[in-house]
């Protein structure tokens, strides 16, 4: 077979799966789009009054919904049990509509307490339980789309499973602002340059297809360039403006809207640039510039001769890395023990290091981007609460480092009648607790709690959090006070043995240094519990496996590294536009390597639950009455 005839065949299967991609999201698009309801307004379309009663109309400026309109969602609201309407302007451009059918499954979303809160970003109706519950009574108005985008995401928490959607036809809109579509893009926790770059690259896979493969590529070409009329021409409901001028313009559009955004100034820089407190901002950046004028060895403590797992001496040294997580400077080194194989950091972190490489990566700059990743996950979720099925109805149940209880909120569908408390260092467990997630929040350390809650849970979890901590085995001490006798224990870990971690080095996300000071192997873990009185339940590898937890995140990993964010308030190099323009070519470059991460990870996975070997693995153990 010639080279010519490879080449040949592999853009013909390109091509091929483009069409099948295509033809899948049109189908998709059209099956999201007929579960949006339709308003039906009652009454004349008249002057706009203030809303009814009981509900508290949020609209973006420019944006003017009648007074029809107002009572018709309250009333389907009403029907639905909502707190929160999202309401879908019948003339909406055609792209728009389009872009939100891609992040938003109705009928999902509605059911998925984990779901980023998605919306048209015009017009919001808000009961007044949530409206208070969110802190909106003093709060001030939108004052753009991007403003209503990140309040429908912050609503959507305080209303889980009681956020919807309607097509409401007599809501009236402003046209879209192409220069206003990065910081939209951005505040739906969406990186704009990625994005374009991706847009871009399906462009000239397109074009590509259409000379080298003409009838696949001409399919495919054809029903990207025909998926605005095929999608919203026979629709019942919207009717977008200019819709058969949008399908005509299309890759012209594309082409010229994500070059646009790629050239907007910062296009990658985090939601804390768009943001009205360019004073708060500043202040940031001159608290890490004074942070770091005394230099990073002071965060780390002297190094360790032994393993602070069994005491065994010379520990090896397993791997070397900076922080590519967040790119703050720092080296750190993780060492495996030769006896036990625990793996841990040397030299340690201080809590002073703990509390600065923490900083604004859950919380401040990095809140939005960690409750993005959190709230894609709620069947792992579910099947850590499943987990217990087989050997007990849990009545209370701590969740210990819960940081926002995205665990807690997904696993009360699967045990409704169970009270959920959240314990953790962090401020978001009140947010927590004030959005509903948990009844109870505790900040603090959990062995410096115990003694307090000694004895009065019925089910205490760990997950991911194990590996965070400075004394392990404190942290399990402090567990066997909280357990009730026969109390159950939850555990999940990311597993040190696991074949990535060799393969993917430094670029295996797991490790995830700074952060994590422990990485035990299971046979560890199990022998210490087992030392507290635990009986062994159940231990899961494969089920436990974190999916887009290797090959994708190596790929973020390694882009991050080769250009970090200069945007950063800790970055010691100038935030100078050919940085700027480094990191959006390496982000660009790497487009294709993230469709090819994904790939791998998702056949990783099968791999992974069929052998029952993964990246993590969870445990249950059960506490022996007496």
């Amino acid at each position: 077979m010639t080279r010519a005839h490879r080449s040949g065949r592999r853009t013909r299967w390109v091509a091929a799966a483009a069409v099948t991609a295509l033809g899948a999201g049109t189908v998709r698009a059209r099956r999201r789009l007929a579960a949006l309801p339709v308003l039906d307004p009652a009454g004349p379309y008249g002057v706009p009054r203030p809303p009814l009663p009981g509900w508290h109309l949020i609209t973006a400026p420019g944006v003017a919904a009648d007074e029809a309109t107002v009572r018709a969602a309250a009333r389907h609201a009403a029907r639905e049990g909502l707190g929160v309407v999202d309401l879908i302007p019948a003339r909406l451009d055609a792209e728009s509509i389009l872009g939100l059918l891609r992040l938003l499954d109705p009928a999902a979303h509605r059911t998925d307490r984990c779901a980023p809160g998605q919306g048209a970003g015009h017009a919001l109706l808000v009961s007044d339980d949530v409206h208070r519950r969110a802190g909106l009574d003093t709060a001030a108005p939108p004052r753009s789309t991007a403003d209503l985008l990140r309040l429908v995401r912050t609503l959507k928490e305080y209303a889980p499973d009681a956020t919807g959607w309607a097509i409401a036809p007599h809501l009236t809109v402003p046209p879209p602002d192409p220069a206003r579509h990065a910081e939209e893009l951005r505040a739906r926790g969406l990186p704009p340059g990625l994005l374009s770059a991706a847009r871009l690259a399906g462009l000239a896979l397109l074009v590509k297809c259409l000379v080298s493969e003409p009838r696949w590529g001409a399919a495919a070409t054809a029903l990207y360039w025909l998926q605005p009329a095929v999608v919203l021409g026979p629709a019942r409901g919207p009717r977008p403006a200019g819709l058969a001028r949008a399908t005509a313009s299309r890759p012209l559009r594309a082409l010229t809207g994500a070059l646009r955004t790629l050239a907007t100034p910062a296009a990658d820089a985090p939601d804390a640039a768009d943001a009205p407190d360019t004073v708060g901002d500043g202040t940031r950046r001159a608290a890490y510039t004074a942070e770091l004028a005394a230099g990073t060895d002071r965060f780390f403590e002297p190094r360790r001769p032994d393993c602070p797992w069994c005491s065994a001496p010379e520990p090896a040294v397993r791997l070397r890395t900076p922080d590519l997580l967040q790119g703050k400077p720092g080296r750190f080194t993780l060492e495996e023990c030769r006896h036990c194989g625990h793996i841990f950091q040397n030299p340690r972190l201080t809590r002073d290091g703990l509390d600065f490489y923490y900083r604004d990566f859950y919380e401040g700059l990095g809140g939005d981007g960690a409750a993005l990743v959190l709230g894609r996950m709620s069947g792992t979720y579910r099947a850590r609460a499943e987990m217990l099925r087989p050997f007990t109805t849990p009545r209370a149940w701590l969740d210990v480092g819960t940081a926002a209880a995205h665990f807690c909120n997904a696993a009360r569908t699967v045990w409704p009648d169970t009270r959920f408390d959240g314990l953790d260092m962090g401020e978001g467990v009140h947010e927590a607790a004030r959005r509903g997630w948990i009844d109870t929040a505790y900040q603090g350390q959990f062995p410096d709690l115990a003694d307090r809650l000694a004895g009065r849970y019925d089910t205490v979890s760990m997950h991911h959090y194990l590996e965070h901590t400075r004394d392990p085995f404190a942290e399990l001490d402090a567990a066997v006070k909280v357990l009730a006798p026969g109390g159950h224990l939850l555990i999940e870990l990311p597993d040190p043995r696991s074949r990535a971690g060799r393969l993917l080095g430094r670029y295996w996300l797991p490790w995830f240094q700074p952060q994590h000071q422990h990485l035990m192997p299971a046979g560890n873990l199990e022998q210490a519990l087992t030392a507290r009185g635990f009986t062994m339940l159940a231990v899961q590898h494969g089920e436990a496996h974190q999916a887009n937890g290797d090959f994708l995140g190596a790929v973020a990993l390694a882009a991050n590294g080769l250009a970090p964010d200069p945007d950063a308030p800790w970055s010691t190099v100038p935030a100078t536009p050919a940085r700027r323009a480094a990191r959006s070519a390496v982000q660009a470059m790497a487009v294709p390597c993230y469709a090819a991460a994904l790939a791998l990870d998702a056949l990783r996975t099968v791999v992974a639950r069929a052998t029952d070997g993964g990246n993590a693995y969870r445990l249950l153990a059960r506490k022996e009455l007496g």
